[in-house]
């Protein structure tokens, strides 16, 4: 029986995730920052560590007590929607340290058992806006895009130890506490929009919260993890969503 151990499960895609792996038979193991009565069931496939991916330690004590695992996700993430003049580098670094720098440290820590096995997957949860360029995202989206890239080179560097790395892609999620989290960060870091940009801001949240069309389901980003753990001939690159797919099929080839 296969073993998956997910961050960022107390909500939205990492939550979706491990019940889609559960409901199959995997044992799952479940990441988050503050363990808490979660829609999860009963199972005893499941067990629920506490994960801050900022934090070494407790990196450290996770991939001691998880044990062998066969797929690693990478999927604790927070948004942020700012103007960059306003935006202070306490609060870039804060959202590197999450969305980038996290999941290389997880990456890091399970490295070990995935080489010296020769077998393993990693999937790393990143975006679609990184496939397009768009206002008031240029910190998030140069987090995640960052992430694109380590996760392009590392797969080239694991190929000789038949580790395979996955990048998933998802679009935009209302379902999901995702805007809720990216206004706490905001709030956190005294994000600020400048005066000079108070109309063109005003202007993109509008057009954002106006806007109609695809969207991604948090069971989307848990069906293009489960095909990346089931498919080894899946592409590096999953887009996740109708809207995610939609601007994947716009890039040119």
């Amino acid at each position: 029986m296969q073993t998956i151990l997910i961050t960022g499960c107390s909500s939205g895609f990492g939550l979706e995730t491990a019940r889609y792996f559960l409901e199959r038979g995997w044992n799952v193991i479940a990441t988050m920052r503050s363990p808490r009565d979660v829609e999860l069931p009963d199972s005893p496939l499941l067990r629920v560590l506490a994960l801050d991916v900022c934090d070494a330690e407790g990196i450290r004590q996770v991939a001691e007590s998880a044990g062998p695992i066969d797929v690693l996700v990478n999927n604790a993430g927070v948004g942020l929607l700012s103007v960059f003049e306003g935006t202070p580098m306490a609060a870039v670094r804060s959202l590197f340290e999450t969305n980038t720098f996290g999941a290389m440290a997880l990456t890091q820590a399970f490295l070990p058992q995935f080489t010296s096995r020769r077998s393993g997957l990693i999937v790393n949860v990143s975006s679609s806006v990184t496939l397009m360029p768009l206002p008031m995202l240029a910190t998030y989206t140069a987090s995640k895009a960052a992430l694109n890239a380590f996760t392009e080179c590392l797969a080239l560097e694991l190929a000789p130890f038949d580790v395979r790395v996955r990048l998933v892609l998802p679009g935009q999620s209302p379902e999901t506490p995702f805007g809720q989290n990216a206004r706490a960060l905001m709030e956190a870091e005294a994000v600020r929009v400048p005066e000079p940009y108070a109309d063109f801001a005003s202007a993109v949240i509008q057009k954002l919260m106006g806007a109609v069309g695809p969207l991604t389901h948090a069971r989307d980003v848990a069906e293009a993890i489960w095909r990346a753990a089931n498919d080894p001939a899946c592409p590096i690159r999953q887009p996740a969503g109708a809207d995610a797919v939609a601007v994947a099929g716009s890039q040119p080839r």
